[in-house]
């Protein structure tokens, strides 16, 4: 009934501090599995979807302002989706992995959304990991490999001196902790979508992987900044 209560509030318009004290409250209930039975539903997953901007045409990332919002709907989503077979099963018929690809193609070159791009990548490990229909949907009919490695590259702020070259600077500072992050849930979501392509087809896939593996090297040769983060990175 908390849950609800909490669920009916947001699918109001409320101030942005409500709305983040609710999803916030929402997301320490939604760790619990028993909770999320009755909750676990096409509308109240909608409601989620909508405050995470994964849902609409419009330009998503126009208010800074409503980027926590965003944050913590994300959250919310991951831990959702991490305990209830159902909101799996949902995320199909709801398309959010195409929604979650789309909003991660936003974020490029934007200031102030390392942690909306985070959990954007820890929602699609999380759907790729649980749902094999949704790993086979991301590698052939969202560009996932594609979406994901750039993700990977701009969290690396990888600079090319050729084609599969990339620039090495011994003298370059580590990663910050938001842009190893990034770099981390690329990593897990791209080894799922990638599992099952030991078999390369195409010269357009042969080129990505090839693409992929320069960025893979330089992150070997990439610090973080600490050293228990480094060794999660590589």
């Amino acid at each position: 009934k908390l849950c609800e209560g909490i669920l009916n509030i947001l699918e109001k318009d409320t101030k942005t501090s409500c709305q983040v004290a609710c999803l916030e409250a929402l997301r320490i209930l939604s760790r619990d599995k028993k909770v999320l039975v009755p909750v676990t539903t096409k509308r109240n997953m909608q409601i989620l979807m909508k405050l995470a901007k994964l849902d609409t045409v419009e330009q998503p990332l126009e208010r800074v302002s409503e980027f926590p919002v965003i944050v913590e709907a994300l959250k919310c989503l991951c831990n959702i989706i991490f305990n209830s077979s159902v909101a799996q099963k949902l995320s199909l018929e709801l398309n959010l992995a195409a929604m979650l690809c789309s909003l991660l193609q936003e974020c490029k070159d934007r200031p102030l959304v390392d942690d909306i791009k985070c959990f954007d990548l820890r929602l699609l490990f999380l759907l790729s990991l649980l749902h094999t229909d949704i790993r086979a949907q991301l590698r052939q009919e969202l560009q996932g490999v594609q979406v994901l490695t750039q993700a990977l590259e701009s969290s690396l702020s990888v600079r090319w001196t050729e084609e599969y070259k990339v620039a090495e600077d011994r003298g370059r500072p580590p990663l910050s902790l938001q842009e190893t992050d990034c770099a981390i849930e690329a990593l897990k979501a791209l080894f799922n979508v990638t599992l099952d392509s030991w078999n390369v087809h195409s010269k357009n896939e042969s080129h990505q992987f090839r693409y992929m593996a320069a960025i893979l090297r330089h992150c070997l040769l990439t610090t973080g900044p600490t050293e228990e983060k480094t060794e999660e990175l590589h």
